[in-house]
């Protein structure tokens, strides 16, 4: 099977720290440290390499934490293809407050990539698309990238027949809209900064959706945290509502959703079933400290926990 290539352009070392109870402007006490590598894209990997996908993961990195980063990679052995920038890349600082189980999160810029680095991904990504079976775009862009940028991977993917999955914010997001990726995963604030808008009932989120949909783009989940997320396909739509866990960190959530819907495409599973793995994936993933993700068997043990309403 071709592997899935997961493009992380601006990842980071995610440095997750605990404390009894996080006091703002005052004195705080760390209990334990961890440090993972992370960036949307890399999480994203990480997820389908416990499940089992052959996947590789793509991207930017420089200086010292930029190689820290590689060698994470490939302890977890995962194939990486980072191309090097000038400068370092960012260390993301998680702060878990264990009595409120709240996640303070301070995470820098990230290097600024040339021009001629961003066209010699463009043009390696372009020559793997034969051998690559999904592309997923997950995460924010780094200082100085062109807006379109997702946009023109997704058109090269498109060319080549290769689905694309788009998991991003800002004006990220919506440029990368125009090029009409396969599937697209906003949560529900960064759907509702796109349309400019708030969304109080699921009937406004499948409006919405279906509005995206308009282009030609064939899946849209919504996630919504705590309360679960809509998946809109071309015919049918999913309420998908989670089974209660304690919440740990809510890093990699997202991500696991994504994985998980990269996953069910490529296995060629329902709607239905993709609701039912992306909502257990991102659950799972919510109820580990740090930015450990969910494994293949904690989410089959969970499938049918989910509860699911078709609309």
């Amino acid at each position: 099977m071709k592997p899935i290539i997961t493009v992380t352009m601006n990842p980071a070392l995610d440095k997750t720290v605990t404390v009894e109870q996080f006091i703002p402007a005052g004195l705080n006490r760390i209990k334990t440290v961890r440090t993972d590598p992370g960036g949307k894209g890399i999480n994203v990997a990480k997820v389908l390499k416990q499940f089992g996908a052959p996947v590789s993961a793509w991207g930017i990195q420089a200086g010292h934490e930029g190689r820290m980063l590689m060698e994470m990679l490939e302890a977890a052995q995962i194939p990486a293809h980072f191309l090097e920038a000038e400068g370092k890349s960012r260390t993301n600082l998680k702060v878990v407050d264990e009595e409120t189980r709240q996640t303070t999160e301070l995470n820098e810029l990230g290097v600024t990539p040339s021009e001629s680095l961003l066209r010699e991904l463009v043009s390696q990504l372009d020559a793997s698309m034969r051998d690559t079976s999904l592309l997923v775009l997950a995460g924010s862009l780094p200082p100085g990238t062109p807006p379109d940028f997702y946009g023109r991977l997704i058109a090269i993917a498109s060319t080549h027949g290769v689905p694309t999955i788009l998991d991003a914010d800002g004006t990220a997001l919506a440029a990368g809209l125009e090029a009409v990726p396969y599937a697209v995963k906003p949560n529900i604030h960064e759907l509702e900064a796109l349309l400019g808008r708030t969304l109080t009932t699921d009937e406004q989120v499948i409006e919405a959706a279906r509005g995206l949909q308009a282009g030609g783009i064939k899946l849209v989940a919504v996630s919504m945290g705590a309360a679960g997320s809509i998946l809109v396909g071309e015919q049918e739509v999913y309420r998908a509502r989670p089974f209660p866990i304690t919440p740990m960190s809510t890093v990699g959530a997202g991500d696991s959703m994504v994985a998980a819907m990269a996953y069910c495409l490529s296995q060629g599973k329902t709607l239905e079933e993709t609701a039912r793995w992306t909502t257990a994936a991102g659950t799972v993933t919510a109820s580990k400290p740090g930015t450990e993700v969910c494994s293949l068997a904690e989410v089959q043990a969970k499938l049918a926990a989910v509860s699911l309403e078709h609309l």
